[in-house]
């Protein structure tokens, strides 16, 4: 049945590949979503942004569609809308929907604006950012691109959404665990004694990983304080769990899990149920401070990320390697302890 809303059917672009990408943007999406035909959005997005295990479930999302462009190294093949003849193909898959505009959130539109010619799109908007780009784009208000010493990618999204009336404010990234993934992973830690601490050790860059030593002697820590671990990653950390698990001694091992086997949604649905989250510059701490978990970010000298101050605490030093286990335990339990302890005011009217 046709759909007599007169808001435009609206399709958004991330060009960005990480599943962090994806939560930093979700909150944009909704906005977006809310100013659409039906109050929903077709999302364009990398296979490797994982946005059917992420935000698939919500209600505001119609469907994803898979920019398959860059595969990852590891999968050896040449991407479905690789090159000129791949983006047409894609156009003449989306042609179809007969979308009203496409809003990309991109420093790089060109590709996406062929897309939308072979589609017939008519309305394409974007950053606007150079010259360049204001020839490929429609007219509509344009921004900077952000040039200070954080990690760009949050910033130029916040302003390009502030900027096309989306929204009216940054707005602090948050997703929602799928229910069923949720119901799975209670079922999974529940004979872990608490608090629980899940450990993000994946990594998309060699330089970003912390080291196997030094996080099967925080997971040592972590449990000899009283609590347990678990370890998540995706089928390619399996290994690697199972390195960190044989760094712990074998009477603690048993206090902590691997979690490598189950999807993204199964990761978002862990990192909600645990008690904090500690793991390298990667999605799944992205993830966790998404779902409103404290989160640890190893991340060294790198630029800071800064759009979750709240829940999101960045570790850094003159070199990754710098950071040692004991120093993120005693940083971690005098967090944990601070907001446990009772607030100054409800220890004075207490009898």
């Amino acid at each position: 049945m046709m759909s007599t809303d007169t808001r435009p059917h609206t399709i958004v672009q991330i060009q960005l590949n990480g599943m962090g990408d994806l939560v930093w943007h979700a909150q944009y999406l909704r906005c977006i979503a809310a100013q659409s035909r039906d109050g929903q959005v077709t999302l364009l997005a990398p296979p490797t942004a994982m946005a059917r295990d992420l935000i698939g479930h919500e209600p505001w999302l119609r469907e994803v569609v898979d920019f398959d462009r860059r595969p990852r190294k590891v999968e050896q093949r040449r991407g479905r809308h690789s090159g000129l003849d791949g983006l047409m193909r894609l156009g003449a898959e989306l042609a179809p929907q007969r979308f009203d505009r496409m809003i990309m959130f991109s420093d790089h539109p060109g590709r996406a604006c062929i897309v939308c010619w072979r589609a017939g799109i008519r309305q394409r908007i974007g950053y606007g950012a150079t010259r360049l780009q204001r020839l490929m784009l429609s007219k509509t208000p344009w921004i900077e691109f952000y040039q200070g010493p954080d990690v760009r990618s949050y910033h130029e999204a916040t302003r390009f959404a502030i900027a096309q009336g989306f929204c009216d404010a940054p707005i602090v990234p948050r997703i929602n665990a799928r229910p069923d993934a949720l119901a799975r992973m209670e079922q999974r830690l529940a004979a872990l004694p608490r608090p629980l601490f899940g450990l993000a050790i994946g990594a998309s860059e060699p330089w970003k990983h912390w080291g196997t030593e030094n996080f099967a002697a925080l997971s040592r820590l972590l449990v000899e304080s009283g609590g347990s671990v678990f370890l998540s990653g995706g089928p390619l950390e399996g290994e690697l769990a199972q390195q960190i698990i044989a760094g712990v001694p074998a009477e603690l091992r048993e206090r902590v899990m691997p979690l490598t086997d189950g999807s993204a949604a199964d990761t978002v649905a862990a990192m909600a149920l645990a008690t904090v989250c500690i793991g390298n510059d990667t999605g799944a701490t992205n993830i966790a401070a998404g779902v409103c978990t404290p989160t640890w970010v190893l991340l060294g000298p790198r630029p800071v990320l800064p759009h979750d101050p709240e829940m999101m605490k960045l570790l850094q030093a003159p070199q990754l390697s710098d950071i040692r286990p004991d120093d993120v335990l005693r940083q971690v339990l005098a967090r944990m302890q601070a907001e446990s302890a009772p607030h100054p005011t409800a220890r004075a009217e207490a009898p």
